[in-house]
């Protein structure tokens, strides 16, 4: 019993000596568990940021419109005389001059009375100087001489609309153009009046647009134009028309663009985007992940100054091409951020780096 109570004594010690000498160990300089807090001061740090000096640059602001084409002119030609078709030398879609041949009818008496008119004329004019003679004699009176006059004068009408028959039967092209369609064929009798083929001028080709009251002021007849077709090709040419009323549904007036087609390569009825330049003004070419917001909404980019500040600056877009932006608002010369722009705030300073020094790899140029 006293073995047992010496020894329960002697481990209540120990463990009250264990207890008491935790403190006094960490107050002799023990290892501190716990991290000085860290001092970061944020105006200290420069942080490195990639930029790019560049110039404005002349940019014509455009305006940019969708239109179609159309044809110059188109004629529905028509038989002038009746008859049979017995010539058709024009095919459709064939290219024509000007008096080219679409149609031929055939002549019946119409050579006959051509023939038969002549032959009366040269009567009524052999009456008419022997009547002129006799007057100058004074055989006969002035009535007879202003009759046989009368008759000659019928006489030589009666001629030329018998030639004038014959020429009509001979249709031909007005115009030159496209023989877009011939309603005849070869044997077919036609009336006068009836259909013979349609032909259409495609030189110049005219791209049509409507234009909204807002922009119709900075446009003049004579300005140059370029069309873009739905295919991609693109050809130029210049304003010929401008109306002077607008559409009374639209409130939008309609323009012209005539470009030339002396080989008929564009097509009438497709779609085209016209532009139209309307004046020059300075502006730079970016791309467009270099845009930044501000806080209230505005887009811009973010430059750096003559002491390596952060510079916000407001633009407009003005055009969006393939190559990138064409933005305006910016200063004639300005160093653009084109890397770090995000983590960056205005008026902080920086360490810019070329981004050509970047590309070319050389030392320094981690931004």
């Amino acid at each position: 019993m006293n073995r047992s109570l010496l020894l329960a004594i002697l481990i209540a010690v120990g463990a009250t000596l264990w207890v008491v000498s935790g403190p006094l160990l960490s107050q002799d300089g023990g290892p501190d568990m716990q991290k000085a807090p860290a001092t970061l001061d944020r105006s200290e740090q420069r942080p490195d940021v990639r930029v790019r000096t560049q110039q404005a640059e002349p940019h014509t602001l455009e305006l940019v419109i969708n239109g179609r084409t159309e044809m110059t002119r188109e004629v529905q030609i028509r038989a002038e005389q009746s008859g049979a078709v017995v010539e058709l030398p024009g095919e459709k879609g064939e290219v024509l001059e000007e008096g080219a041949l679409i149609a031929r009818l055939a002549d019946r008496d119409r050579s006959a009375a051509v023939e038969e008119a002549r032959a009366r004329l040269a009567s009524r004019e052999l009456e008419f100087n022997a009547a002129d003679r006799l007057l100058q004699r004074g055989h006969t009176a002035e009535t007879q001489h202003a009759a046989a006059r009368a008759e000659m004068q019928q006489a030589r009408a009666a001629l030329r609309r018998a030639e004038l028959a014959l020429e009509q039967l001979e249709v031909r092209a007005p115009f030159a153009g496209v023989l877009e369609e011939r309603s005849a064929e070869l044997g077919d009798f036609l009336r006068e009046g009836d259909s013979v083929a349609r032909l259409v001028d495609l030189d110049p080709l005219l791209v049509v647009a409507m234009v909204n009251e807002r922009d119709i002021g900075d446009l003049s007849v004579g300005d140059r134009g370029t069309a873009r077709l739905a295919d991609g090709r693109e050809a130029e040419g210049r304003l010929r028309y401008i109306a002077r009323t607008a559409e009374e549904t639209t409130r939008t007036f309609r323009v012209e663009l005539a470009i030339p087609n002396p080989s008929n390569l564009f097509p009438a009825g497709v779609t085209a985007e016209l532009r139209l330049p309307l004046e020059v003004v300075p502006a730079h070419l970016v791309s467009p992940a270099i845009l930044v917001l501000a806080d209230d909404g505005t887009v811009g980019v973010r430059a750096v100054d003559e002491e390596d500040r952060v510079v916000f600056h407001p633009v407009t877009i003005i055009e969006q091409r393939p190559e990138g932006l064409w933005v305006a608002g910016l200063p004639d010369e300005v160093t653009l951020i084109t890397v770090g722009q995000e983590f960056v705030l205005d008026g902080q300073q920086v360490t810019p780096v070329d981004e050509a020094e970047v590309a070319a790899g050389q030392p320094g140029a981690g931004a």
